[in-house]
């Protein structure tokens, strides 16, 4: 009886761990913008200097994706996908994901469909800041699967 179990049970030990995982790899995409930075109050790069009308809060802001860039940004990716920001102000060498404080200066950002606002102001959020050099900013829009 002892041998029948055994068999039994190795055999069943076999057909669980024969199983095979199924990989899926997800389709990202990749799009990078260069955003100018400012020199002054009259001259701000791609920068525009924002009032929030609900808190009165201010800060400087870029529409990535205003003039159709952002297509993958569709409504099925604003509702169901992921979308992840980083900036880099060396040209592409080292990126950092948002939201973050880089260079004395808070970034952060919202999207919608088409479009990704990336904002700039101080640190405590009191007053904005105007980036004074360029950014690389990538948007990376990772595949989901609802559930």
């Amino acid at each position: 009886m002892k041998k029948i179990l055994t068999l039994i049970c190795c055999t069943m030990l076999i057909a669980a761990t024969s199983c095979t995982k199924k990989y899926i790899t997800p389709a990202n995409r990749t799009v990078f913008f260069t955003v100018k930075g400012g020199t002054s109050a009259s001259s701000t790069g791609d920068w525009i200097l924002n009032t929030d009308p609900s808190t009165g809060t201010k800060s400087y802001l870029v529409n990535l994706g205003k003039d159709g860039e952002l297509p993958e940004l569709d409504g099925y990716t604003q509702a169901n996908d992921g979308v992840i920001v980083s900036i880099s102000g060396d040209n592409g060498t080292t990126y950092e994901a948002l939201p973050q404080t880089y260079s004395g200066v808070a970034y952060s950002y919202t999207h919608s469909k088409n479009l990704v606002q990336l904002f700039a102001q101080s640190p405590n959020g009191t007053t904005a800041i105007l980036p004074t050099s360029d950014l690389v900013v990538k948007i990376v829009l990772v595949d989901s699967q609802p559930q």
